[in-house]
């Protein structure tokens, strides 16, 4: 079995595939003060929960956003199922090609949704990943990410806000049934929920303009399929995108 890990800021999603079928997921939370050792109970007790034995798990590969966390995270992953893991980074082959300024930049998580996104569903490719960060990927047809745009994640946003604003109360992300509201919560999930996705289908227009051509649209991320709901684009959400990239990444590099 190959376990596979996404570091984000705010989580660690793990997946454990048989072959091509995803069987397990698990997520724990992000800390850069945790030991391996306490990274390796919490994989072991996932493993005994799910009746998996450690040495079924004879691969792994990470991408990880938090550098901090990514030795721990390796050699809790030895200790927990015997395995040296492979990192998403330079000198690994994905099948994509790199064309923007420093190619060393571009997160590991960027990489991992798009190379998913097109063995999954082709290119040209416009891949959003709605996180801690709101990113925006372009992937041309011949299988090389062009670049993107960033912008600051919904929940940033929203607690930029809530925060500065002295009035302003803290509210639960959740679109309203309507853009004008009458009252200050549902005005605040107004502004949120509705302007990020006329924000989401004004970049998409924008990057289906340069790129002069058709492409795939797919989203990934905690509140993606509530602000796809409301984009104007038709808009692919895929929860898993990201662990299948690393899949798919590994199987171009195993010995």
């Amino acid at each position: 079995m190959l376990l596979t890990a996404d570091v984000g800021n705010t989580n660690i999603k793990f997946g454990l595939y048989q072959g091509d079928e995803l069987c397990f997921k698990l997520r724990i939370s992000t800390d850069a003060r945790k030991t391996s050792d306490e990274i390796a109970v919490e994989l072991f007790t996932f493993f005994q929960l799910r009746g998996i034995m450690p040495s079924q798990v004879d691969a792994a590969i990470i991408s990880s956003v938090v550098p901090k966390i990514t030795q721990p995270l390796r050699e809790a992953i030895h200790m927990a199922a015997g395995v040296k893991s492979l990192v998403v980074g330079p000198g690994l082959k994905t099948g994509m090609e790199l064309r923007i300024d420093r190619p060393e930049t571009l997160g590991g998580d960027i990489v991992c949704g798009c190379v998913g996104a097109l063995e999954t569903y082709g290119s040209p490719l416009i891949m959003i990943f709605m996180g801690t960060a709101t990113v925006i990927g372009y992937v041309d047809r011949g299988r090389a990410y062009r670049g993107g745009a960033i912008a600051p994640g919904v929940g940033i946003s929203l607690d930029a806000l809530t925060n500065n604003g002295a009035l302003l109360p803290a509210v639960e992300l959740r679109a309203p049934k309507s853009v004008i509201r009458t009252n200050t919560v549902d005005c605040i999930r107004s502004g949120v929920m509705f302007g990020t996705a006329c924000m989401l289908d004004g970049m998409i227009d924008k990057f289906l303009a340069e790129a002069g051509e058709d492409c795939q649209i797919v989203a990934t991320g905690g509140l993606a399929p509530q602000m796809i709901q409301s984009c104007s684009h038709r808009i692919t959400y895929d929860e898993n995108i990201i662990l299948e990239g690393l899949r798919h990444i590994y199987l171009r590099n195993r010995k």
